[in-house]
């Protein structure tokens, strides 16, 4: 028995206001070719089921549009599996806010699609010898239904949309958050054949055999934040689960993406001029392999100077966004350091910052160079720091540095990422 596990689809996703040739919005058209892309996949792997843990579409009232390209991609999909079994689930997104408005989800019973919206359902697929147990995304849906197999089937598969309590990371955390959220001592993966997880856009795995399959596209509110983790994860990116129940082979598939995200370097501008942050940022953009025309490309720049912005080159900044689908320069401002012992904003500067800024400002005869000057006060400070630090502890003594917030509020601050940028807050489900 081999299944197919795919999630978070987004069907109709828009974003940036670039269009298509045909009028579509040009993210929701990327969207749909990932979506063609991954049917075409699960098509090649013929396998017995095929489950979709929710979020179909990114809105509960999608266009004409998407609802045409979904229908057409099921039917080509039942058309060519016509012994699969096949159920969908109802996420966060398409669960309509109201009881009386129905499902768009339902349409696509038509096509022999089993559907579950509403309360949670157990499904008997008797000539496969498999139940199915479908939990939608609705307030308190996986509390209505004890969630245990059906002794009486050879296979049980649990499919969910919702969040596994304490695995979001914190980027995503204070965003899209799912109605459904459980322990795992709940889920009980281990009396499952197999659990398929939908609302985590990223690839994750709970337990040996509970997985988020994660979206097939950049479509949270946070895709750097994805980006960051699945980089973290050494994934290739987006795709779908295939698994044999029998033998608990499991394989994640990757679904290329329609076009790249690039996230560049970041730059720190603390003592650029406005001119040199120019130079930075054009060289960041000649850095990008076969350059960054069509692409969504981001570049954080930190300690940024409201002057030095305003003075930035904006007729490059203006080319650089006609030549990709999008281009975000991230600029953020110079971390507020606090000189008061209390009531003032930011934080307390370190004892390296200190001896810098000290060093940096005080009157100098004119034979002295004040940088190699900082960088041997800077030097000596590392040294005694670590003299200190090997020295047996004496009562009462006070350690170099103990209290002046060293190492607090670094560069990369909260959900920062360690290269090609920061979580900007991240990654976010939906």
């Amino acid at each position: 028995m081999r299944l197919v596990h795919l999630s978070d689809l987004h069907l109709g996703y828009r974003q940036y206001q670039r269009l298509t040739p045909g009028g579509i919005n040009q993210r929701e058209a990327d969207v749909a070719g990932a979506f063609r892309r991954a049917i075409e996949k699960t098509i090649a792997i013929a396998p017995d089921l095929v489950v979709m843990a929710g979020d179909i579409f990114h809105n509960v009232r999608p266009t004409n549009p998407a609802i045409l390209q979904a229908f057409q991609q099921f039917t080509r999909l039942r058309t060519a599996l016509p012994e699969a079994a096949i159920v969908m689930v109802a996420g966060n997104h398409d669960t309509p806010k109201t009881a009386e408005t129905g499902c768009i989800l339902r349409l696509f019973r038509e096509l022999g699609i089993t559907v579950v919206d509403g309360a949670p359902e157990r499904i008997a697929f008797e000539d496969k010898q498999l139940s199915v147990l479908a939990v939608p995304d609705t307030p308190g849906a996986a509390r209505s239904v004890a969630l245990t197999p059906d002794a009486a089937a050879r296979y049980n598969v649990l499919v969910l949309h919702g969040e596994v309590e304490g695995m979001l990371p914190p980027y995503a955390a204070p965003l899209d958050r799912a109605s459904v959220e459980i322990s795992r001592e709940e889920l009980g993966a281990a009396a499952w054949s197999y659990v398929a997880l939908g609302h985590f856009h990223v690839y994750r795995e709970i337990d040996p055999n509970a997985y988020y399959s994660g979206s097939i596209e950049y479509t949270s509110a946070n895709a750097w934040g994805e980006l960051i983790e699945e980089r973290q994860a050494r994934l290739p990116g987006k795709g779908i689960i295939e698994r044999d129940l029998d033998t608990g082979k499991h394989t994640f598939h990757h679904i290329a993406a329609t076009r790249p995200l690039v996230d560049l370097t970041p730059v720190s501008a603390r003592g650029m001029s406005a001119a040199d942050l120019d130079a930075a940022i054009r060289q960041r953009v000649d850095e990008v392999e076969g350059g960054i025309d069509d692409k969504i490309v981001r570049l954080v720049v930190r300690d940024v100077p409201r002057h030095v912005a305003r003075e930035l080159d904006h007729r490059a900044l203006r080319e650089f966004k006609r030549r990709a689908l999008h281009f975000h320069l991230d600029t953020r401002r110079p971390e507020i350091l606090r000189t008061s012992a209390s009531g003032a904003p930011g934080r307390r500067p370190s004892l390296a910052e200190t001896v810098r800024d000290k060093l940096s400002t005080r009157l100098l005869p004119s034979n002295i160079d004040r940088d190699a000057l900082v960088a041997l006060g800077l030097r000596y400070l590392e040294e005694a720091s670590a003299i200190a630090a090997a020295a047996p502890a004496t009562p009462g003594a006070a350690v170099l540095g103990e209290g002046t917030g060293d190492g607090a509020g670094d560069d990369g601050g909260p959900g920062a990422a360690p290269t090609g940028g920061d979580g900007g807050s991240p990654l976010l489900p939906a």
